[in-house]
């Protein structure tokens, strides 16, 4: 094998995010779930560790970033890359400091951009779909409310480092200009955000960046970054996938963003049954258990038929806003509850996954990725294929299944049925 890129990603479906972004150029990634002790074996391309540290306390991720840069850095790797969130939520200073400290480095270029997906970077000033970040959706995110929309800015509050941009006027300029700016920003500064506002921009700072040490951000860049980096002898670890289920797919949903909601109502505007557990069963031990068993048993009856079901904690206002009332009450914070509802969620997928030997198993919502994955000690996964922009099909590492793990915030309306037939094509 070449040489070989790692990645350290905050969340799952960002880890597979830039996974495929890699993998739809000729290169194999693998997506790892961090754990201390972890090794890493170099059969692919790219290596992902997912640290799973966007929720965490500022130390703990920068503790897991540091590990996990040091542990890619043994298996040989000759570049790295600190993915994160494409609107900058998350511990994204400590998390960019502590790959620099691990690696004894000072510099690296960021790119957040990625106009597949509507993220825009002009004058250092980031856009949503055509709104300024701190008014769009994510301005209301309930753990990192997105205030502003310059990342310089947002960036700056959260490291010692000095942080600067480049503007789109000098991208335009082609490569070689880029370059040269990039090269006067590193005598002063530490971190260097790049605009960008189409792919072909995106083309011209790969193009400038390729052969740098440290990059940062979104994945978008990495659908640029192989066209400079030479192509990769095909090394498909992928070649006998033989996974067989007579069961349905099971579709597992934890977030309420606006994407998402659309992509659950398109699912049952088309006859998928919807098994829903009331969140407000969490806070008693033996409403929990009934419910737990209720709602596995339900849709491991429609499964074993095979007819695809989803199953979701409710996202009915009233009882999210009861549940939350009712969590106060307790004195359990937001966010706590939203960890024990992802938790319940990931207690019934493991019920009917152990049950019935479920192999097709599709999770929306990043946070409850990582949970569910590891509540079925799934400690990874080779990337397969894309289904929409960032949102690829895996093969478990850990457990031998087919899976598909989706940011929130990314899909089009059907995304979820065509997830279901490329499962089920899959493992024709």
């Amino acid at each position: 094998m070449g040489e070989i890129i790692g990645v350290v990603a905050d969340d799952t479906t960002g880890a597979n995010d830039i996974g495929i972004m890699f993998s739809n150029n000729g290169y194999t990634s693998k997506v790892q779930i961090f754990e201390e002790e972890m090794t890493i074996e170099a059969d692919v391309d790219v290596v992902i560790v997912d640290t799973d540290s966007r929720l965490d306390s500022g130390n703990l991720s920068y503790q897991k970033v540091y590990g996990a840069t040091k542990k890619l850095q043994e298996t040989g790797c000759s570049m790295f890359f600190k993915k994160t969130c494409s609107v900058f939520r998350g511990n994204i200073g400590k998390e960019f400091d502590a790959m620099l400290d691990a690696l004894e480095e000072e510099f690296a270029v960021i790119s957040l951009a990625f106009p597949k997906n509507g993220r825009t970077t002009i004058g250092g000033m980031h856009t949503v779909y055509g709104q300024p970040l701190e008014c769009s959706a994510f301005a209301n995110d309930p753990v990192h409310p997105m205030r502003e929309s310059d990342l310089v800015s947002i960036l700056q509050k959260q490291t010692a480092r000095k942080v600067t941009s480049i503007n789109l006027s000098v991208v335009r300029q082609g490569a070689t200009v880029l370059r040269q700016a990039i090269e006067e920003k590193r005598k002063h500064f530490n971190y260097c955000i790049i605009d960008s506002e189409t792919q072909s921009d995106l083309t011209i700072v790969a193009e400038a960046i390729h052969d740098y040490k440290v990059l940062g951000g979104s994945s978008a860049i990495a659908e640029e970054l192989p066209k400079f980096l030479g192509p990769k002898p095909i090394n498909k670890v992928l070649t006998d996938l033989n996974i067989k289920d007579e069961n349905g797919v099971l579709v597992v949903s934890g977030s309420l963003t606006p994407q998402t909601k659309a992509q659950i109502a398109h699912l049952i505007s088309i006859g998928v049954p919807c098994k829903v557990f009331d969140s407000r069963k969490v806070f008693s031990p033996t409403e929990y258990a009934e419910e737990v068993k209720r709602v596995s048993l339900e849709a491991q009856k429609l499964l074993i038929h095979g007819d695809n079901v989803l199953i979701m904690a409710t996202n009915n206002q009233d009882i999210i806003l009861e549940t939350k009332e009712m969590g106060k009450n307790l004195g359990i914070d937001p966010l706590s509850i939203s960890k024990m509802v992802s938790a319940a969620i990931s207690d019934v997928t493991k019920i009917i996954v152990d049950e019935i030997d479920l192999k097709r198993l599709i999770v929306a919502g990043g946070d409850t990725s990582g949970t569910v994955s590891r509540k079925l000690g799934i400690k990874g996964n080779y990337v397969l294929e894309e289904i929409e922009t960032g949102l690829p099909s895996g093969l478990a590492l850990g457990r031998h299944m087919l899976i598909v793990l989706k940011s929130g915030s990314f899909g089009g309306e059907e995304f979820l049925s065509l997830a279901i037939k490329h499962l089920e094509n899959l493992s024709q």
